[in-house]
């Protein structure tokens, strides 16, 4: 079955510590979500790729998510699919930034919507460490503490759904494999605070709105980033039949 060609343009969004591409002398080096661009754009799609502060907040990710948008496609509503921190972003640019008129759908990837018990655990024992190395280089750091449970929890609190939109979600379920040691560390304590998780956020904690679809894998896995022995990331796989299933949802809804 071909990949669905939606109506209105597709706006990935990345997330904490993510950027839209790496360029060096004019080639694109690496992409944030390596293969499904050109897989979506193939399909006919309209594919809009913003590239957002790193590390700053979720107000001010969402302002430039905006900016982005309206000059990108000023006339015509979106799609937006957006990885990790990119979704509270969205929720925020949504509810807050006057977009519900301009977003058909938002389709969540891995967010912490509730937080992520990993960013509690290294506030807590690494800010003293790391902000002051981070605000030497020029770094904002606000981002870090936006995802934590308690900041999450007012997030919710403060930024209804707007009713217009759709909102989807997927979340990522990691089998705590040594294979994948660098997630050893954050997938066990998300585990013991909030059970199955990506490696980074938890099951629970990535649903939200009106249907999830748990993905097996680690919370990079679920953009397709490459790893050479991770059983969910090699040195290449093709996103389609995960995009099938995302695309094909919004399609069968009329998109």
């Amino acid at each position: 079955m071909p990949l669905p060609k939606l109506h209105a343009p597709l706006v990935l969004v990345h997330g904490l510590m993510g950027f839209d591409r790496f360029q060096l002398s004019g080639f694109t080096m690496a992409s944030y979500f390596p293969g499904i661009v050109q897989r979506l754009t193939q399909a006919g799609n309209r594919v809009l790729v913003p590239g957002l502060s790193s590390t700053g907040s979720v107000a001010d990710r969402a302002k430039q998510l905006k900016d982005f948008i309206l000059v990108n496609s000023p006339n015509e509503p979106v799609h937006l699919f957006a990885h990790s921190m990119g979704g509270l972003d969205s929720r925020y640019m949504i509810s807050k930034l006057d977009m519900a008129h301009h977003v058909l759908t938002l389709t969540t990837l891995g967010t912490p919507h509730r937080g992520t018990a990993f960013a509690d655990w290294g506030i807590h024992r690494l800010e003293r460490l790391v902000k002051p190395v981070l605000q030497f280089l020029g770094m904002p750091t606000q981002g870090f503490y936006d995802v934590t449970g308690p900041n999450c929890k007012l997030f919710n609190e403060n930024t209804p759904d707007a009713p217009s939109v759709r909102y989807f979600s997927v979340a990522g379920r990691h089998d705590g494999s040594f294979f994948n040691p660098e997630w050893l560390l954050p997938y066990h304590i998300v585990h013991k605070a909030e059970g199955p998780n990506d490696g980074v956020v938890s099951i629970a904690s990535a649903k939200w709105g009106e249907d999830l679809d748990v993905w097996e894998g680690d919370h990079l896995s679920l953009v397709n980033w490459l790893h050479p022995l991770a059983r969910n990331r090699t040195f290449f796989r093709d996103p389609e039949p995960r995009l099938q299933r995302v695309l094909g949802k919004l399609a069968d809804c009329g998109f």
